[in-house]
This record gives structure tokens, C-alpha cells and sequence, in this order.
């Protein structure tokens, strides 16, 4: 095994920032779907509809990112536009996740849910875009590693404080709603203050003179770079790939706890499964991150996409806790590895100075942004009337994922 990499300060502070909004995501993958799931019944929605829903709206969130993403992207790579608009996109994110704890109305939570994803999907477009600024080529898969594992294991904390809260509401006499305002308030918080280093240390490396009509220059860009794409299919491939196999992902990270609600599945216990799988995810991320200097990036993938393939079907036997717990621990074992092998992967087969270009058409395919695996869901779980066949459609997106990566890796031999 290689000898332990040391990190930079600059790479600390990327990283940090996986640590920060990571407990957005651990939020969107728990309290969320159960905060949402009470005022729902209030509003008088069934199971069916309620786990609809929320897949629709994370569908909604993709649609937006999807078009206004690439242009984003393309507009950062120009000098000095990466960091702020970076900032912006944060800003918007932390408060849409403070001010969801206030909403009582299921669909106008749904509506800020929606605002509050878009600034956390947005804000990943940059941050990933980062990564070619903040390290080298040779340190990127473990660098993006780490990222993600000390992600999973820092988000715990504010997430920890926050069930503690919840679990605990009525000995302090608090209502499990306001219990979970609190909660919600709490990563907000984390969220922010993770992203302090970052905005302090980042300077853009890599970039594209400014263009006096950017937003004119930036479409420009980005659809000369649309049209041309099939002249790099290395790049062309890998990105079909990723979009059917991290959707698949994506949607069993947000629909998880959704899936065990809709189920009847004890919320503690939910809640505490999918803890253990942010745990699990921490030392199997890293361990990705070592092998990835022993052993072919694109190995590695390739074993996690297959992993993925044969969760899917053992969850549409789920019918019971202990069940949701063995998921869980198997969803954390490759989740991290599949993430971060990806994200490095893509840094290293796209132009450095076009890093917010690319990555806009990158996190269209991915990170926080599942829409066609929560439509797939949503609409088979509504016309056959079963949430197991909904969740067993996603073995579609991760056999043509698989499929697509063998051949973006034939083109990427022939290259090399």
C-alpha cells in the first residue's frame, strides 16, 4: 500500500467543505423525508403519493440545475467568477435549509426544499470544479477520497446533536417539530462555518480571460463544447455512463428513508441505520482512496457499479428492519468509492482551464441530483401500485451505466 499521503492546507479546506454540506445531504437522506412525511399526513397524502412527491421533487431540482448548471459552470471558468458565485450558491443552500425547519405547509416546504437543493446542487458544481486548483493530477483520487469520507464522518455531529434533539423532545419539553427546527438550524450553521477555510485559501489557478458579454461568451462556450463532445468520447462516454450509474445512487441516498416510511418501518430505527451507513461509508471511502494508487481507478468503479447492481435487488426484498440495516451497511462500503473515484476520474480527462464548464455538464449527470432515478421510482411505484418494483427499477440505470464505462475505458486506452 502506498505511503500516507500529506495534505496541503488549501486541500484541508476543500475538503472541509465536503465535511460542511455533507450534513445537507445526510438531512435530505433522514429528517427531511420524516418532517416532511408528518406534515403530509396532515395534509391528508397517502403513502404512495407522499413518496411521489418527494421524488418529484428532487426531479424538479435537476430540471433547474440541468439548465441553468452548464452556464453557470462556463461563466466560472472566466478569472475571478469561480469563488463568489461558489459563495452565493452556498449562501443560498445554508439558508434554504435553515428556513425549511419553519415550514408547516407540505407543499410550500416542498417549494423551499426545492430553492435550498438547487444552491447546495449548484454550489458542488464549483466546488468539484475546485479540485483541479487545489491539487495535482496524481494526488486527485485520494484527495477527492477523503473528501467524501471525511464528509460522511464529519456531517455525524450536527446530525448527532440534531436526533438527540429530536429523540429526546418531549423530556424537554419541546414538540418533535420544533425539535427538528432546531436540527435543521444546526447543520445550517455547520454548513456555513465549514466553508470559512475554503473562502479564505481558494485562489483560481486555472481560468479563461473575462469576456466583456459573458453571459453571451458562456453560451457560446458551452455549446461549441456540446457540439463537439463526440469528438472526445472518452469524455462522451464516461458521462453517459455516470448519469445512469450515480443516478442510481443519488436516488437511493434520497429516498432511502422515504422508501422504509412508506414501508412502516420504525424512524429510529431508520434513522440510526442510515447514521451506521455515514460511519461505514468513512474507513471504506478511505481504503478506496489507498487502493486507488495499487489498482486501476476504473477497476474500482466498475466493482462499485456492480456492488450497486445487486443492492438494488436484495432491497426489493425489503420487508424488514434488520433488512434496512444490511442495506444500509452495504450502501456505505461503496458509496464513497464510487463517488470519489468518479469525481477525480472526470479531473483528469477534461481541459483544467474548462474545469466549471465541464463539471456544469458533470452535475447535471450527478451529485445531489437524481432525476431520472427518482422519476423512474416515483412513476413505476405509481402505475404498478408497488414501492418494491419502483425501488427495483433502478437496476436499468446500473446495468447501462456499467455497460457505457467499459466502453468510455476502450476509448481511453486507445488515447493513452
Amino acid at each position: 500500500m502506498p505511503e500516507k499521503m500529506k495534505l496541503t492546507k488549501l486541500e484541508k479546506a476543500w475538503i472541509l467543505y465536503d465535511v460542511g454540506n455533507s450534513a445537507f445531504v445526510l438531512l435530505v437522506a433522514t429528517l427531511f423525508p420524516i418532517y416532511f412525511d408528518a406534515i403530509a399526513q396532515q395534509g391528508g397524502l397517502s403513502s404512495v403519493d407522499y413518496l411521489a412527491y418527494w421524488g418529484y421533487a428532487a426531479s424538479a431540482v435537476t430540471m433547474i440545475i440541468a439548465v441553468s448548471g452548464p452556464v453557470l459552470g462556463t461563466m466560472t471558468d472566466f478569472k475571478g467568477w469561480k469563488k463568489p458565485v461558489f459563495l452565493g450558491s452556498m449562501m443560498l443552500g445554508s439558508a434554504g435549509c435553515l428556513a425549511l425547519g419553519f415550514m408547516r405547509a407540505w407543499f410550500v416546504f416542498l417549494v423551499v426544499f426545492v430553492i435550498a437543493k438547487c444552491g447546495f446542487s449548484a454550489s458542488l458544481i464549483f466546488y468539484d470544479a475546485m479540485l483541479s486548483d487545489v491539487t495535482t493530477p496524481e494526488r486527485m483520487d485520494e484527495v477527492s477520497a477523503r473528501g467524501f469520507a471525511w464528509g460522511y464522518i464529519g456531517s455525524c455531529v450536527p446530525f448527532i446533536a440534531g436526533l438527540a434533539l429530536v429523540l429526546t423532545a418531549p423530556k424537554t419539553g419541546l414538540s418533535q417539530m420544533d425539535a427538528m427546527t432546531i436540527a435543521f438550524g444546526i447543520s445550517a450553521v455547520w454548513w456555513f462555518l465549514a466553508t470559512v477555510p475554503l473562502w479564505r485559501l481558494y485562489r483560481q489557478i486555472h481560468y479563461i480571460q473575462p469576456d466583456r458579454k459573458i453571459v453571451r461568451g458562456s453560451l457560446k462556450r458551452l455549446g461549441h463544447t456540446l457540439k463537439n463532445m463526440r469528438r472526445h468520447p472518452r469524455v462522451f462516454w464516461f458521462l453517459l455512463a455516470f448519469f445512469c450509474y450515480i443516478d442510481g445512487v443519488y436516488t437511493i441516498i434520497d429516498m432511502a428513508t422515504a422508501y422504509g416510511t412508506a414501508l412502516g418501518l420504525d424512524t429510529t430505527g431508520l434513522l440510526l441505520a442510515l447514521l451506521l451507513t455515514q460511519i461505514v461509508a468513512f474507513p471504506a471511502t478511505l481504503v478506496f482512496g489507498r487502493l486507488s494508487g495499487r489498482c486501476s481507478p476504473r477497476l474500482l468503479i466498475s466493482i462499485c457499479i456492480a456492488a450497486y447492481t445487486l443492492i438494488t435487488i436484495f432491497g426489493m426484498t425489503l420487508d424488514s428492519q434488520i433488512k434496512f440495516w444490511i442495506l444500509a451497511v452495504s450502501v456505505g462500503l461503496f458509496q464513497g468509492g464510487v463517488q470519489a473515484l468518479s469525481r477525480s476520474h472526470f479531473a483528469k480527462i477534461i481541459p483544467k482551464e474548462q474545469s466549471g464548464e465541464y463539471f456544469g455538464i458533470f452535475d447535471i449527470c450527478g451529485k445531489g441530483a437524481s432525476f431520472l432515478g427518482t422519476m423512474l421510482v416515483s412513476v413505476t411505484s405509481q402505475i404498478t401500485h408497488s414501492i418494491h418494483l419502483g425501488i427495483g427499477s433502478l437496476v436499468i440505470l446500473f446495468l447501462l451505466g456499467f455497460v457505457l464505462f467499459q466502453k468510455s475505458c476502450k476509448y481511453l486506452d486507445e488515447t493513452t
